[in-house]
């Protein structure tokens, strides 16, 4: 093709030159290539020159002036501003030194963290009252999720009923293989894809193993997507397990999926990208079952994609991560996210280990293929014995280290640890195993998750795990040698106690910032049901071939969408209510006993859990319709709290995208006196003998107009807690009124780098509401 440039306009010409270098970038390929790395650019957005027609024009030569070989990934435009673009170190700097760039973020790799629950939680169909009537079940409301995209054809997807798509959205469906336009409709009424950066860092992706496209090649999305905003689907189970109707926490609710996690993870160039459109198309929840390694805010793609949609009025909830039980495990922490981790329901599925010696060993499966013959006890062995392969690879049962003449027939017992819990009775039954028991070690604790298995198997605590293995060994060298069976018992309902806080649950203190307690709340997170591609087994293992429209799957992953369709339905019910008002009536009327009437226990240990644990506790949808008093939270109140964490003006500017001056916020308080609906304070001990604290808040009522509140104040042991007014006197809806809370402490006896922690509560009521925040104070000896 000729172009006569003699007469066309200096925008024209500029315009081609930039087509001319992208050409040559892309096609120019060097060994240096695989040297480089994804960076996230942020560019001073009111800085653009008007030569350029647009923002990526703009960009574009940035990029062109530091290296004709970089192209651009994408393009952000409305949760944050510039582009990402795959740099050496030496491009990097000098992208860096440009004027109107405000910083390079390295990128980051996310990984996922991976019905009853409604009726659990409280949501009946049937009443004439209640949040589900009241929000005319989230009708007109759309949940974006952020995940691995959606299997478009599940019954939990269908618009049955529905009304026309709501006029405000702005979004797509876009198609891709084996995902035609067509598979959106009044309920999934948008969908994209984002691979850029994930291929930027990868190659192009095979499309054998994963589709270019919205479609789900891993379950994970149109589980989460399901749990948030399923329709009603009767009958729904898994194998024959959890039979009954299935349904998402805001049935009516439409959904838009943003696919950025693929076979080699999540990558925080994609992740900004579905934040950036999520906003534009006009979601009202964005969910996020993602997280990576806690850093400051500033480098936190997450962290800053949440802040713009929270500026923009879009509630973001995040999974709080699969670390636990351990402390300082919970991501996702940023005080404008809503943190939410994992707790069970009142049902399981038991599996027990009847032993050669007559002993039973509780476990949980929900396997459902030809099972071992009743009443028969089968041989048994522990993989990691002498002779049952390589050592540590046998015992964890990982690929080809079993050997057959030794499990041949027999029921293996493996160790939890390194591969997928599935994938280790793979290897047993390919090595000739009848059976797996799979056994938790020291680390896990009790926790117990139900997998759908390929063979007859069941995992057990570390406690079974330990009384197995001590029966093998004593049998083995006796004239009785050590037989066991797997007893399958099917769906268990009305478990006390629960809900229990799950064992893999991340746990507090914040890492980042622990005047802030995380996570926020716990929701159902443990063997929960939900839709699933009809292209995948239950067990995810490619040799499996069953099929299931619904599978039953654990982590904080599944917890997250609980929580995103209750803000769904919250948002519903109340249109003016902001993203921080939501997390509050959700907080303030969360609770902290399970259905024994006591208080909730640690699945690991059995033992009572603690805040860092559940936050605010876990969730009670009915209560938080009408909670009484809300802490609610602006955009510069959080630049302020950036400020007393003591954030440079810079670092402020990359996560807010505001010039902050941050010499009022300093003099008015401390991060803690960030208007959150829990109350964290940290004393450092350095000598002193006493110390002391203050919290300053402000509730907004949403309750009866005229109406009147007293507070009852639950110190922390050990503490002095006192708190003006102790009466809080409204006389109009939306009237705010402040309180002072001080926290008084005295010095404990710390070992060097130790930590005391104490919590106690602060609970204001009117006779018909209750509203309660936790209070922790942490003593640490420093080193």
């Amino acid at each position: 093709m000729t172009v006569s440039v003699s007469m066309a306009s200096p925008s024209l010409i500029l315009v081609l030159l930039l087509l001319t270098a992208t050409a040559t970038a892309a096609s120019a390929v060097t060994a240096s290539d695989k040297e480089k790395k994804t960076f996230i650019v942020q560019v001073q957005h009111e800085a653009k020159p008007s030569i350029f027609p647009t923002h990526n024009h703009w960009y574009l030569s940035s990029l062109a002036s530091i290296t004709p070989s970089a192209s651009i990934i994408h393009t952000y435009q409305t949760v944050f501003h510039g582009f990402s673009a795959k740099l050496s170190t030496l491009e990097a700097q000098k992208l860096q030194s440009l004027s109107h760039v405000i910083t390079l973020i390295p990128e980051q790799v996310r990984h996922l963290h991976t019905t009853r629950s409604p009726q659990f939680l409280g949501l009946k169909i049937a009443d004439r009252a209640g949040l589900l009537k009241e929000s005319d079940f989230g009708s007109d409301l759309v949940i974006g999720v952020i995940d691995t995209g959606i299997c478009p054809e599940r019954q939990s997807f269908n618009d049955r009923d529905l009304g026309p798509v709501p006029p405000k959205w702005k979004g797509q469906c876009v198609a891709g293989k084996n995902f035609p336009a067509s598979s959106c409709n009044r309920k999934l009424i948008g969908a994209r894809y984002f691979c850029g950066g994930y291929e930027a860092t990868n190659g192009k992706m095979n499309e054998t193993l994963e589709y270019r496209s919205p479609r789900d090649s891993d379950g994970h999305g149109t589980h989460t997507a399901s749990i948030a905003a399923g329709r009603y689907v009767f009958p729904a189970s898994t194998l024959g397990y959890a039979k009954g109707m299935a349904a998402g926490m805001a049935p009516k609710a439409r959904l838009a999926v943003y696919k950025v996690c693929w076979n080699g993870g999540c990558y925080d160039s994609d992740i900004l990208a579905a934040f950036d459109a999520a906003v534009s198309d006009g979601v009202d929840v964005a969910s996020l079952s993602v997280g990576g390694v806690v850093v400051p805010y500033y480098l936190d793609v997450i962290a800053m994609g949440a802040f713009g949609a929270s500026e923009a009025g879009v509630f973001v909830s995040a999974s709080a991560g699969n670390g636990g039980p351990g402390g300082l495990t919970v991501t996702n922490v940023a005080p404008w996210v809503t943190t939410v981790g994992a707790g069970t329901i009142d049902r399981d599925f038991p599996a027990d280990v009847k032993l050669g010696n007559g002993k039973t060993i509780g476990g949980v499966s929900v396997y459902g293929g030809p099972g071992l013959t009743p009443g028969r006890l089968y041989p048994i062995v522990y993989a990691g014995s002498e002779g049952g392969g390589d050592g540590y690879s046998s015992s964890l049962c990982l690929e080809d280290s079993l050997d057959p003449k030794f499990v041949k027939g027999k029921i293996v017992v493996c160790d939890r640890g390194i591969n997928s819990r599935a994938a280790k009775g793979e290897v047993v039954k390919k090595a000739g195993g009848v059976g797996m028991i799979l056994a938790n070690g020291v680390f896990d604790g009790e926790g117990l998750v139900a997998d759908c298995h390929v063979l007859p198997a069941t995992s057990v605590g570390a406690v079974g795990g330990d009384e197995i293995r001590k029966y093998i060994s004593t049998a083995s060298q006796s004239r009785s040698p050590p037989t066991a069976t797997i007893i399958f018992k099917g769906t268990r309902l009305g478990i006390r106690p629960a809900p229990v806080v799950a064992s893999f649950s991340a746990r507090g203190p914040n890492p980042e910032s622990p005047e802030i307690l995380k996570p926020d709340v716990i929701a159902p997170g443990l063997n929960i049901l939900a839709a699933w591609p009809d292209s995948i087994a239950p067990s995810g293992i490619h040799s499996d071939e069953r099929r299931t429209e619904f599978n039953i799957l654990s982590g904080t992953s599944m917890a997250c969408p609980h929580v995103s369709g209750l803000a769904a339905l919250l948002k519903a019910a109340h249109p003016d209510w902001s993203p921080a008002a939501i997390r509050s009536a959700l907080m303030t009327t969360a609770y902290t006993v399970d259905n024994r009437g006591g208080s909730m226990l640690d699945e690991s240990t059995g033992n009572v859990s603690s805040v860092f644990d559940y936050g605010a506790g876990h969730v009670h949808p009915e209560k938080a319709m009408n909670p009484g008093l809300i802490y609610d939270i602006s955009t510069y109140d959080y630049v302020d709290f950036l400020c007393n964490s003591n954030y440079t003006a810079k670092n402020i500017k990359v996560i807010t995208r505001k010039v902050a001056d941050c010499s009022g916020a300093k003099k008015a308080g401390h991060a803690g006196n960030l208007n959150y609906p829990s109350l964290s304070a940290v004393f450092q001990q350095y000598g002193k003998h006493k110390m002391s604290t203050h919290f300053i808040r402000t509730v907004t009522n949403v309750g009866d107009p005229n109406s009147v509140y007293k507070v009852t104040i639950r110190p922390p042991a050990g503490m002095v807690v006192t708190l003006e007014p102790e009466t809080l006197s409204f006389r109009r809806l939306g009237q705010k009124l402040n309180f002072l809370v001080r926290v008084q402490a005295r010095a404990v006896k710390l070992s060097p780098g130790s930590s005391s922690v104490k919590s106690g509560s602060i609970v204001w009521s009117d006779g018909k509401h209750t509203v309660t925040s936790p209070l922790v104070v942490t003593m640490q000896q420093p080193l």
